[in-house]
């Protein structure tokens, strides 16, 4: 018995109370494992340069101030 088919006989014998623990569990690992594509990859890298070098700018407060701020540009 495959890993996919013993997953599925398990599922069958969680009563429906629980099932919603099981359901959230699922829909965070089936979630797919991409590669970040090159201009994710340059920014991340971007960002940790900025870090090290103590570049950038730094806000504090909360995010609605943070997009209002942004708005006024």
């Amino acid at each position: 018995m495959s890993n996919r088919d013993y997953a599925k006989s398990l599922i069958d014998q969680i009563p429906e109370t629980r099932l919603i623990y099981v359901v959230s569990y699922l829909q965070g690992a089936a979630i797919p494992d991409e590669t970040p594509n090159a201009e994710t990859l340059e920014a991340i890298a971007e960002v940790d340069d900025m870090i090290h070098v103590g570049a950038g700018e730094h806000f504090s407060g909360s995010t609605e101030d943070f997009l209002a701020s942004l708005l006024e540009d």
